[in-house]
């Protein structure tokens, strides 16, 4: 796995937990924008071949 792959990974699943606890403390602009984020990320993924797997939330 290259660095870029192992650092969009590791971005993804930092943002899964950021918005997750967001989710759990009801903070919901603070869940809004770890969704756009992940959205974001997601998207780039999919433009560079990159499998996300099952470590979606």
């Amino acid at each position: 796995m290259d660095a870029f792959t192992a650092g969009l990974l590791q971005r993804i699943k930092t943002t899964e937990y950021d918005l997750t606890r967001a989710r759990e403390t009801g903070d919901d602009f603070l869940a809004d924008v770890e969704q756009s984020e992940l959205d974001d990320l997601h998207r780039l993924a999919a433009e560079h071949g990159v499998e996300i797997g099952a470590t979606s939330v």
